[in-house]
């Protein structure tokens, strides 16, 4: 039973996942309705396992903000995400403001992330029958996210080797110099110009 407008009632596995720079960590799969505000230290006892230590900050929903989870993350010098308890104040700083709004845009990458699962990789059309199968494939779905991620950042790194190192040129149309590419081409042998044609590979 979830209330939302349009939706009251959600049918299927409740995940709790964590995104740390765009690349999704699936911490939960339950066909129960957990609290996941109970699940906030290990998924961070989980990311100092992994990089070997704890966050800088951690930018959550409303409903992981409970003062336990608070004193927990400030005893270990993590910073997290939202308003602090209690009657709002009445003047903000700009700064508060600022840090409040870039936290706000910061968390909305796991929303995403959550949205590029279901649109691309049918993570709200899981078929499967058995509830091990069904865990299987809502795993693989997020393995592949991560993958799609990872083939970006290749792919970005190919073609930075076909810009102009210079910096200034970067910022200018074209983005990917072709004289720069061809010479490299050229120095590489890859491309015989004898022939004055790209198509000619050797």
């Amino acid at each position: 039973m979830r209330g939302k407008a349009g939706k009251p009632i959600e049918f299927g596995a409740k995940l709790s996942v964590s995104c740390v720079d765009n690349y999704v960590f699936l911490g939960k799969i339950s066909w129960e309705n957990f609290n996941e505000s109970c699940h906030l230290k290990e998924q961070v006892e989980k990311y100092k396992e992994t990089f070997g230590y704890y966050p800088e900050s951690v930018h959550v929903d409303k409903i992981y903000r409970t003062r336990e989870n608070r004193n927990w993350c400030k005893e270990r010098g993590i910073r997290i995400s939202g308003p602090k308890l209690g009657r709002p104040p009445k003047n903000v700083s700009e700064e508060e403001k600022k840090q409040a709004h870039s936290d706000e845009c910061f968390r909305n990458a796991i929303e995403g992330k959550f949205g590029q699962a279901k649109r691309r990789f049918s993570l709200n059309l899981v078929m499967t029958k058995l509830p091990e199968t069904s865990i299987t494939s809502i795993a693989i779905t997020f393995l592949v996210v991560n993958l799609c991620k990872l083939l970006r950042q290749f792919l970005s790194l190919f073609l930075s080797l076909f810009t102009n190192n210079r910096t200034g040129e970067l910022i200018k149309p074209p983005f990917i110099n072709f004289d720069y590419t061809l010479n490299n081409f050229c120095v590489l042998k890859l491309i015989d110009l004898s022939e004055n044609s790209w198509s000619k590979v050797v």
